[in-house]
């Protein structure tokens, strides 16, 4: 072979491995989900830069489990996926009531990504209760735009509540303060290591604490407390949650997702625990969005664990209620839930089956789960996603977050 056309070639493959590689430092990218009497549509809002990435280190081209939604990053010389991430979002769930049957409305939505070190090309897929995609939006991203804005580290001030090993191996969450004023931060603090007790309390969380790192995020507010709708209480809180989401009273959520990040910008974190200061009932758990979850209800403690297996281990809620016959159910006959802990019985094979055959105590199919009565399976009687007096998740739950662990360490 001519040396020259080898050496050609050599420097062309080193070329298109560099372009692979992504820089130590986020894109954050802002969208906004609209739809509802009108087709679905995305549109990206904003592009921005931070130093440090704390997402994954491993496992960057794939992604663990399907979810309502996925953002993908190709390198444009090359087609390569650079990243590529699943999620859920408020949206999806606000399009199965009946207020989307009356009106358009907007989410904003927020996605983390490594920066690329050349130009490459970001890619949304939503999906709907069908599996079907309902929108996609594609945009090109160059590192190199001079209007790409490059953001300085919050200066919201933070803490370490526990630390399992370096930013780069670990998985990094931020627990936030919401409702919290300057003279509450010593009570935000005690708040927060309750949560992360909670959760690293729970296996499987305990035998892998070390592949995690807490930090406490001290969002100063101006009202103590958080907003209540139906009482005709709005306060004026760091994120904006509220409680009666889409009419439901116990549903504490907020759609200021801009602000959450806002709030977290530079700091090293990837998944969120948002604790409102309230005694109230209730929350609320998105996958790879965030967990919000109120600090003082005597429930606490399995709720933050409950909602934190929705946002970071992607599963599923496995309660029913006992009016099934709502308009716009979330799981069909025809179609395998994407969540590991439920299954229509469609494609159950893929599901905990090999755990059943291999006489793992306590696991079976028990009719009644992703609030239908019939027509859907969890693994368990019980389960800390099915109820709060279970005494943790079951084993199907347990392999399922494990798995999500070992995927975002690269285990």
């Amino acid at each position: 072979m001519n040396k020259r056309i080898s050496g050609a070639i050599f420097c062309a493959i080193l070329t298109a491995m560099a372009s692979l590689q992504a820089s130590d430092k986020t894109l954050r990218a802002d969208y906004i989900f609209s739809g509802g009497t009108r087709p679905t549509a995305i549109s990206l809002h904003r592009l921005s830069v931070t130093d440090g990435w704390y997402g994954r280190p491993a496992n960057l081209d794939s992604a663990p489990v399907e979810g309502n939604g996925e953002i993908r990053m190709t390198d444009d010389a090359t087609g390569r996926t650079l990243y590529v991430n699943t999620f859920s979002t408020l949206f999806h769930e606000w399009l199965t009531t009946d207020e989307s049957k009356t009106l358009v409305k907007g989410f904003e939505n927020t996605f983390l990504l490594p920066l690329p070190d050349a130009k490459a090309t970001i890619s949304i897929k939503l999906y709907d209760t069908h599996r079907r995609v309902c929108c996609e939006f594609s945009h090109p991203v160059d590192p190199a735009d001079e209007l790409l804005s490059h953001k300085e580290p919050s200066s919201v001030p933070y803490r370490y509540i526990h630390k399992g090993g370096d930013s780069k191996g670990c998985i990094d969450v931020a627990i936030v303060g919401e409702g919290y004023t300057a003279k509450e931060r010593k009570l935000f603090y005690k708040d927060a290591k309750s949560a992360v007790e909670s959760i690293l309390s729970t296996e499987p969380f305990t035998s892998h604490k070390d592949d995690f790192n807490f930090i406490a995020v001290a969002a100063e507010s101006n009202d103590s407390g958080v907003s209540v709708p139906q009482e005709g209480k709005w306060l004026n809180t760091p994120v904006g949650s509220h409680f009666d989401t889409f009419y439901i009273k116990r549903y504490l959520t907020t759609s200021n997702v801009f602000d959450i990040h806002d709030l977290l910008q530079g700091l090293p974190y990837e998944h969120i625990v948002i604790l409102a200061n309230t005694e109230g009932y209730g929350g609320g758990g998105i996958y790879n969005s965030y967990t919000l979850t109120t600090a003082h209800h005597e429930m606490f403690a399995p709720v933050v664990v409950h909602e934190f297996g929705h946002s970071f281990g992607a599963l599923a809620d496995e309660y029913a209620y006992e009016n099934e016959d709502y308009d716009d159910p979330y799981y069909f006959p025809d179609v395998e839930p994407w969540e590991q802990n439920i299954t229509t019985r469609k494609d159950f094979p893929t599901k905990w089956k090999d755990m059943m055959d291999a006489g793992i105590p306590g696991v079976g199919l028990y009719e009644g789960g992703g609030y239908l009565l019939k027509g859907v399976w969890r693994p368990a009687e019980d389960c800390r996603m099915r109820s709060n007096k279970s005494e943790g998740f079951c084993p199907v739950c347990r392999r399922a977050i494990e798995r999500m662990i070992l995927f975002n360490t690269g285990k």
